[in-house]
C-alpha cells in the first residue's frame, strides 16, 4: 500500500466514525470522502474542516490511554491556529491559550492545534509543558526542578537569562522546519501560581513551595486521519498527586519528602516507620489545600478513579470498546483504594489520539539565534 492509499484509509476511518458521532448522513460521509481522495490525488495531503478538526481532537482525548480525567472529553475547547506561520504568532497564540484556559483558577480545558505536518515546515514546540520550572545545575547543587536542566541550558544559549531562582518560569521555544529556533518569554501575569501551605501545620507555608495552575503538554502529536499536527499544546487539570506525589516528592524533581519528614519529626532512619508514606500524604493534603483556597480547579485522586468509573459506563452504553494503560491510570498514591487498580485494561491504540514525538532537541542542533524582542501582549 502506497502513501497516498494508506493516508485515504485513515482517513476514511476517521471520517465515517467522526460523522456518524456527529449524526451527519451518509451522502454527507460519501461526499466527503470523495472530496478527500481528490486532495490527496491532487496534493498528496488533504485538509480537515474545522468541525472535523475540533470532533477529532475531543476523540483523540477520549482514546488516551493514559489519562484518567477523560469523563470530560466533550468540554474541550479546540482553538484552530493552522493559519499562523510565524514564530512570534504561534507564541502570541499560545500565550492566549494560557490565559484561556487559566480563566482565573476556573481551568477550561483546552487545545491550541497548529498547522499540520509539512516538508521542510514543521512546527515543534520544544517546551515539554508550556509552564515549567527551569533548572540550573550549579555547584552548591541543583537549584529549580531537575527534570529541566537541558533545556534550560538551551534556553541559556538561545540568550534568555533567567533569575536562577527554584521558580524561573522557562520560555517558550519554537522551532518552524529547518529554520533556527526562537524563543519567547511568557509573560508573568499570564502564568497563575500558588503558594502552597498546609491546614494544620504552620511551617509548611516556610518550605515557599509553589506550583503553576495548569498542566499544559506541549510536545505530543495530535494524529486525526492519518494528518498529523506536530505542535498541538493542550491542558486539562491537575489531579493533586502529580504535584505532591511526583513533581515535588520525586527524588530526581523537588525531592521534598526529606525535609518534610524532619518538620513533622518523623522517624527517618528506618523504613519501618514509613516516614515516607506519612510526608508523602500530608503534601498532597497541602497541594490539595493550597489549591482550594486559590480557587484554583483541582481533583483527588480518589475523586478522578470516580470519574473515570462514570466514563467507562458511559463509553459501555456508547457501545465503545475502552482502551487504557493501567500502569498510567493507577494514581501513585494508595491506588488500591481506587476500582482501577483490580481492573485490566486493553492497552490498544486507537486514533484520533496523542502520540509521543521525539526530543526535537539534541546536541547537534544548528546554533540558535537569540531573539531579543520579548512578545508584548
Amino acid at each position: 500500500m502506497n502513501h497516498h492509499e494508506q493516508l485515504y484509509k485513515e482517513a476514511a476511518a476517521f471520517i465515517v466514525t467522526c460523522y456518524e458521532e456527529l449524526d451527519m448522513s451518509s451522502d454527507a460521509i460519501n461526499r466527503r470522502l470523495v472530496e478527500i481522495k481528490q486532495q490527496i490525488e491532487e496534493n498528496g495531503t488533504y485538509t480537515h474542516t474545522s468541525e472535523e478538526l475540533e470532533h477529532g481532537a475531543k476523540m483523540a482525548w477520549r482514546n488516551s490511554n493514559r489519562c484518567i480525567g477523560r469523563l470530560f472529553w466533550q468540554s474541550l475547547q479546540v482553538f484552530d491556529a493552522r493559519g499562523l506561520k510565524q514564530e512570534d504568532e504561534i507564541a502570541q497564540a499560545i500565550v492566549d491559550h494560557i490565559e484561556y484556559a487559566t480563566n482565573a483558577g476556573k481551568i477550561r480545558p483546552s487545545i491550541t492545534v497548529f498547522r499540520p505536518e509539512e516538508s521542510g515546515r514543521e512546527v515543534r514546540i520544544w517546551n515539554h509543558q508550556l509552564v515549567r520550572y527551569a533548572g540550573y545545575a550549579t555547584e552548591h547543587g541543583i537549584v529549580g526542578d531537575p527534570i529541566s536542566i537541558e533545556l534550560t541550558s538551551i534556553c541559556q544559549e538561545l540568550g534568555w537569562k533567567g533569575a536562577g531562582t527554584h521558580y524561573d518560569i522557562l520560555p517558550l521555544v519554537i522551532r518552524i522546519g529547518d529554520q533556527p529556533p526562537k524563543w519567547f518569554p511568557i509573560p508573568e501575569e499570564a502564568v497563575l501560581r500558588v503558594p502552597i501551605e498546609h491546614p494544620e501545620y504552620e511551617w509548611f507555608a516556610d518550605l515557599h513551595l509553589q506550583w503553576y495552575a495548569v498542566p499544559f503538554v506541549s510536545d505530543m502529536c495530535l494524529e486525526i486521519g492519518g494528518i498529523r499536527y506536530t505542535a498541538a499544546p493542550f491542558n486539562g487539570w491537575y489531579m493533586e498527586t502529580e504535584i505532591g506525589a511526583r513533581n515535588f516528592a520525586d527524588e530526581q524533581r523537588y525531592n521534598m519528602l526529606p525535609r518534610i519528614a524532619s518538620l513533622m519529626s518523623l522517624n527517618t532512619s528506618t523504613n519501618t516507620s514509613l516516614w515516607k508514606d506519612k510526608a508523602l500524604i500530608e503534601l498532597n493534603i497541602a497541594v490539595l489545600h493550597s489549591f482550594k483556597k486559590a480557587g484554583v480547579s483541582i481533583v483527588d485522586h480518589h475523586t478522578a478513579a470516580d470519574q473515570f468509573n462514570r466514563f467507562e459506563q458511559a463509553e459501555e452504553a456508547k457501545g465503545r470498546e475502552l482502551t487504557g494503560d493501567w500502569t498510567w491510570l493507577i494514581p501513585p498514591v494508595s491506588p488500591a483504594t481506587t476500582h482501577i487498580f483490580h481492573k485490566h485494561y486493553n492497552n490498544e491504540l486507537v486514533k484520533p489520539n496523542y502520540l509521543k514525538q521525539d526530543v526535537p532537541y539534541t546536541s547537534t542542533q544548528p546554533k540558535p539565534i537569540p531573539l531579543k524582542c520579548p512578545v508584548h501582549h
